[in-house]
């Protein structure tokens, strides 16, 4: 398949802003690709070299990427940083500037897919002396051959701003849509589809979120519907060492709500202010994930000894929370502090000792070649209680009760708080595990204001002092496929390493996610997730979202959380309009 193929549809997504629409062009593009091209096109649609659970990252910085324009069009690098400066868009850069070379050009080399996808694939692996050259001379092959089209999605690719709105709700229906049309019985129209069955039409879309929840990878999706249908959907199972994605709770308004909403009796828990930690174990070999399915065995290699000693399973996957505690007087630590352990690269045993950390398993998913998604919670709980052996500080089942008494909850929410921990997590007995989706079957019960987790898309350079950081953000929430803008936030980071996450830190990480520069303000990468507590939420025409926040601070930067994950419009909507009443 040629890779202008590719770009053309890129070009029609970024066309449009109706997702229906940008679902039905995805679908007919599918439908149309040979079963060999499907894995590298769906990926590259959603802007990405890997599958979401593989940690292989390009890692090429735009500067890298405008030097490799340089040498491609053999003009200025002042010429090229003004016209970037002009468009924002170094992939724009590289069209309009490719375009110009091109009229002076004889002939070119075509591109195809497998050629695109397997040099961009390289820049992630390139390793040792020289890594830089190489990635440059990768890029400018690449574009030397490239139309003006192929050169801006490109240079997107590589920076991993595709900005053509692909969510994944929009793959996840267009594959359905792709290879299902006429067995789901539905009619596309440009506004809406109409649906002879909804049930039908449901049970393949589910099929394929089946499918997807087990691989956390659409292109292996995309080729089972192609090849096996229904059935090779149905069939697609978790597997051992490959991270899922985790359950999310929904927020009780109070006690008497959170009943409601989970049926009585119902399971109890303590809710942990530390990070999920979802462990593999197969024989002797165990890994250790977060929720942004990122390994992070060796950070916490002190868990391995105790998963093989005190969980007694061949084969498992356990969901968990990790929580730091003070080895002095044994009390929990907000999760600030477990935090720095998780990017930690050295020093990991010294750190080890300074903030150990307790593992409370609250479930289980997979055991012994059994997948328990479907299984109901007082099953997979049951058989946590059979397999898990419990140590005082080290390791052992979340703190628990069965009941439906509102006194018996408050009274056990009490002893959560008491002991330092956020809250309390109601469960319904007979539901299943759903991977990735905030379900009304748990909830969480806080007792404090409810605290934002939004992203950083944007940052200025500080003056004075903090001239040398990057110190007021940019945040925003999710909205579908797009990020709305909710304010900016400067308070809450620290000056002293010892005191917490720093705003040099920060400036690090945001550095790195650079898309665009204007001055002394900054574009980046929707990556960095930031839990923000508020005074008040406010109407505010001065932002995409319609809102901003009245005195805004940053708690901690949930580094072990997705973007995904994020609050949405719609959240913060509600929370508008419940402090309204």
């Amino acid at each position: 398949m040629k890779y202008e193929n590719v770009c053309e549809v890129y070009e029609a997504l970024e066309s449009t802003t109706k997702r229906l629409e940008k679902t039905r062009i995805i679908a007919e593009f599918l439908r149309k690709a040979k079963v060999e091209d499907l894995p590298a096109v769906v990926l590259l649609l959603q802007g990405r070299l890997f599958p979401n659970w593989d940690e292989r990252k390009i890692g090429v910085a735009s500067k890298l990427v405008a030097k490799a324009i340089v040498l491609t069009t053999g003009l200025s690098k002042d010429r090229i940083e003004k016209e970037w400066k002009k468009t924002g868009d170094l992939g724009t850069v590289a069209e309009n500037l490719v375009k110009v070379k091109s009229q002076a050009t004889l002939s070119r080399h075509e591109l195809d897919v497998k050629k695109v996808f397997e040099n961009l694939r390289k820049l992630a692996t390139l390793e040792g002396a020289g890594t830089v050259d190489r990635k440059l001379k990768l890029i400018a092959e690449l574009l030397t051959s490239a139309t003006p089209l192929e050169a801006r999605f490109i240079v997107r690719t590589i920076l991993e701003v595709l900005r053509v709105g692909t969510g994944e709700g929009t793959m996840r229906d267009a594959i359905a849509w792709a290879f299902f049309e006429k067995e789901m019985g539905f009619m596309y129209k440009e506004e809406d589809i109409e649906v002879e069955d909804r049930e039908r039409y449901n049970r393949y879309i589910g099929a394929v979120q089946h499918a997807y929840d087990v691989t956390n990878d659409f292109s292996a999706v995309a080729e089972s519907a192609k090849k096996d249908g229904l059935e090779g959907l149905d069939k697609e199972a978790i597997t051992v060492g490959k991270p899922i994605k985790v359950m999310l709770a929904l927020k009780a308004e109070d006690i008497e709500d959170g009943l409601e909403r989970v049926d009585r009796p119902c399971a109890v828990e303590f809710k942990y202010d530390g990070f999920r930690m979802q462990i593999h174990k197969k024989g002797a070999e165990v890994k250790i994930f977060t929720r942004r399915l990122e390994e992070v065995t060796s950070q916490f290699s002190e868990v391995v000894p105790l998963i093989r000693s005190h969980v007694k399973a061949d084969a498992c996957i356990l969901d968990s929370e990790g929580v730091g505690y003070n080895p002095k007087t044994g009390r929990y630590l907000p999760f600030q502090h477990i935090s720095q352990r998780i990017k930690r690269k050295y020093g990991i045993g010294e750190m080890a000792t300074e903030l150990p950390i307790e593992i409370n398993i609250f479930d289980i998913v997979y055991h012994n070649g059994k997948s328990l998604l479907n299984e109901n919670y007082e099953d997979r709980y049951a058989i946590l209680k059979k397999i898990v052996k419990a140590e005082k500080k080290k390791i052992g089942l979340a703190e628990h009760i069965i009941t439906d008494s509102k006194k018996e909850i408050e009274a056990f929410l009490q002893k959560s708080l008491k002991q330092g921990n956020e809250g309390l997590m109601l469960k319904n007995l007979k539901a299943p595990y759903k991977p990735g989706a905030r379900v009304g079957h748990m909830v969480k019960l806080k007792p404090v204001l409810e605290t934002l987790d939004l992203v950083v898309v944007g940052a200025e350079w500080g003056e004075g002092k903090r001239a040398k950081w990057l110190s007021s953000y940019i945040v925003a929430c999710k909205d579908g496929d797009e990020w709305k803008e909710v304010g900016r936030v400067s308070s809450g980071l620290k000056e002293k390493e010892s005191e917490g996450v720093t705003y040099e830190e920060m400036t690090r990480e945001l550095k790195s996610l650079v898309v665009e520069e204007k001055g002394r303000s900054v574009i980046v990468k929707p990556k960095i997730v930031i839990e923000v507590i508020y005074e008040e939420i406010q109407q505010s025409p001065s932002y995409t979202s319609g809102f901003a926040l009245r005195f805004p601070r940053i708690i901690s930067v949930r580094s072990e959380k997705p973007a995904s994950e994020a609050t949405t419009l719609k959240q913060m909507e509600n929370l508008y309009k419940k402090q309204k009443k």
